[in-house]
């Protein structure tokens, strides 16, 4: 099978694979090279996957799409994490959650200042005369 990874912004992976395990909402599920097309929704958590040379690897994933259509498996994803080491990829993973998180308190903080901005100018529309 051909295991494809999309990124918003990039292709992570494509690597051909013997197996691919990850989970959905409804629990862990396996797919093997002549199983039939499947579609489902993943929940955050490990992808696990073996390439054609039997090596084991790990990929974090956030939710996202499994789409197994004949031999190829595309995986969509908003952020997602390789490694072949688990321990590593748990660090590398606690780490970047980090840096979202101070994103978006970033982000969280600006749209606040936004929104206050927003409702002061309607204030100040309202103080006139207006007669419709």
């Amino acid at each position: 099978m051909k295991l494809k990874v999309l990124l918003p912004t990039k292709i992570l992976l494509e690597e051909e694979v013997s197996k691919i395990t990850a989970e959905a909402a409804n629990g862990s599920f396996c797919l093997l090279p002549r199983h039939i097309d499947f579609v489902t929704a993943l929940v955050p958590g490990i992808l696990i996957f073996v390439s054609i040379r039997g090596e084991e690897n790990f990929l974090a994933v956030d939710e996202g799409i499994l789409v197994k259509s004949s031999a190829e498996v595309l995986v969509s994803t908003r952020h997602a994490v390789q490694s072949s080491d688990l321990g590593l990829l748990q660090e590398t993973v606690e780490k970047q959650f980090r840096i979202l998180n101070e994103r978006e308190k970033v982000t969280r903080s600006a749209l606040a200042k936004l929104e206050v901005n927003i409702v002061r100018q309607f204030l100040e529309l309202g103080k006139g005369d207006f007669k419709f």
